[in-house]
């Protein structure tokens, strides 16, 4: 079995001058940085004191869903002839608190809009959606439901 690892480097840039020393004393701001890429603003949720203009690890995590489904989903388009010309999704996920300030993802629901070739096959689009969910690296790692409520337009005409 082939087995990838993956590095980031994370750096807080929130201590204010006193660090954690209260709770309401500190930024939540982070940047999150890989060898030879950008970097990438963080901080938490605005609901837990996090900056709005940052990515927060929940988004990334609906990111990284969105996207690993979009790339699983191009490869099986590939190789099963199903030509997409288009691909964007509205991704969206719910997460629950615990009473003690913990959580959970309880779901999240893609919604992908595949704008296909005129000659391309509808109803194949529309199936090889399980096939990316099936072989979808990142939905396999979590333990909710990923749901995707996809849309096929053929020639810009709903199919």
């Amino acid at each position: 079995m082939k087995r990838h690892n993956y590095e980031i480097r994370l750096d807080w840039t929130g201590n204010s001058g006193e660090g954690t020393r209260t709770y309401r004393g500190y930024r939540r701001d982070h940047t999150i940085t890989g060898a030879g890429k950008p970097q990438l603003a963080g901080s938490s949720d605005p609901a837990f004191r996090g900056d709005p203009s940052r990515y927060n690890p929940e988004e990334l995590l609906v990111a990284s869903l969105s996207a690993c489904h979009m790339l699983s989903y191009l490869h099986v388009c590939a190789v099963n002839g199903v030509v997409v010309t288009d691909y964007t999704d509205d991704a969206a996920g719910t997460m629950e608190e615990t009473a003690d300030g913990g959580g959970a993802f309880i779901e999240v629901t893609l919604h992908p809009a595949v704008t296909i070739a005129a000659d391309s096959d509808a109803e194949k689009a529309e199936s090889l959606h399980e096939e990316a969910h099936r072989l979808c690296f990142i939905a396999n790692s979590v333990k909710f439901p990923v749901r995707h409520e996809a849309r096929i337009i053929r020639r810009g005409i709903p199919a």
